[in-house]
């Protein structure tokens, strides 16, 4: 395995000016906050629209409790943006017109693309918006750096594990056929043909980077691991689909934005093309997430339910070689990780909600 020093990686993005499509979101924000810690130049361009600030504040009409406590987790984000020194564009990267300006205002040598409906769920209700948000963005930004800026070594795409499809064997690599499933999968990977093509074709130096069951401070979207938490807290069942033997790639957000950081330093240059797997590198049960729920809530009901036959058979996604070719360690398992999660749930709730119920 591969010992690359995090701060030789930093060193190369020491006057790089990254801009992030996209990156108002939950990993997107996260990842400008550590770009800027280390003193890299960083615009997020995003319209703010989908799970973002006009979803939850107009939008969702639902429960008041999850609103409030969106809306709080997005004002936090923007203020930690600004306080850190990111440059943000309201912008509507799916018209190339406006993506145009800011990109020629600001000029970046890296571009990473996170422009997307975050859910599986949603995208299949939306197949439309879906294709919008993931490729005629991203379709914007390759013709956008084929045509007038070619100071952009290298486009970083954050795809999904979703492209694997079903798991045939209990872990994949990147080696492994992909076999996707659903619109949101489909989009994904026809976005990671297209960096391809550009690559080969117009030498566009491109990265993948392939995430999984993602959780961590600020997030929005309601994956289980955020919604087992709220729900614990709100008095509501948790439901164990199967008896909860269902096995996630579960990453803690600060191994993702490292190992992102890793790779869009780490690769650059014409006709550059790599994908990486980036997780924590060890599946583990639906089950043992609500194990790690009731410490915190132990009145918490949990229920067992039939598993549902559209729900994706996953597994480990190996990390040999993000070990090998970034340096890619990731610390935090999900009895480390998850653990300080609801700890941080726990206190924003207090401080939003009040009592639990």
């Amino acid at each position: 395995m591969s010992n690359i020093p995090y701060d030789s990686v930093i060193d190369k993005l020491k006057g790089q000016r990254v801009m992030l499509v996209g990156g108002a979101g939950f990993i997107g924000h996260n990842m400008s906050l550590e770009l800027r810690r280390n003193g890299i130049e960083t615009m997020v361009a995003d319209n703010m629209v989908v799970n973002s600030m006009v979803d939850n504040a107009y939008h969702d009409r639902g429960d008041p409790t999850k609103r409030k406590l969106n809306i709080h987790f997005l004002m936090d984000r923007f203020d930690m943006m600004r306080d850190a020194g990111v440059e943000m564009r309201n912008v509507d990267a799916r018209l190339f017109s406006d993506l145009a300006q800011v990109f020629d205002e600001f000029k970046p040598t890296k571009v990473v693309h996170l422009s997307a409906i975050s859910s599986a769920v949603e995208a299949r209700k939306n197949p439309g918006l879906c294709f919008d948000l993931q490729l005629t963005t991203l379709r914007n930004v390759l013709e956008l750096c084929r045509l007038n800026h070619d100071q952009v070594d290298n486009v970083m795409f954050l795809s999904s594990s979703t492209v694997y499809g079903d798991f045939e064997t209990p872990t994949v690599d990147e080696t492994t056929r992909p076999r996707p499933r659903g619109i949101y999968a489909n989009a994904k990977y026809m976005g990671e043909r297209l960096l391809r093509t550009y690559c080969h074709q117009h030498g566009l130096g491109v990265s993948i980077v392939r995430p999984s069951a993602l959780y961590g401070e600020r997030c929005v979207s309601r994956r289980v691991s955020q919604a087992f938490i709220e729900n614990a807290l709100a008095g509501k069942t948790l439901y164990l689909d199967g008896g909860g033997d269902g096995r996630l790639d579960f990453t803690y957000i600060d191994d993702l934005v490292e190992g992102m950081v890793r790779t869009v330093g780490l690769f650059g240059g014409r006709e550059v093309s790599a994908t990486f797997n980036l997780t924590f590198g060890n599946a583990r049960t639906i089950g043992e997430l609500a194990e790690i729920v009731k410490e915190f809530v132990p009145d918490v009901n949990l229920e067992i339910r039939d598993r549902s036959n559209d729900r994706p058979i996953r597994g480990t996604l190996s990390m040999d070689r993000a070990n090998e070719m970034l340096g890619f360690h990731p610390k935090w398992p999900l009895e480390k990780g998850y653990r300080q999660y609801c700890e941080w749930y726990i206190g924003e709730w207090e401080k939003v909600v009040g009592s639990r119920k």
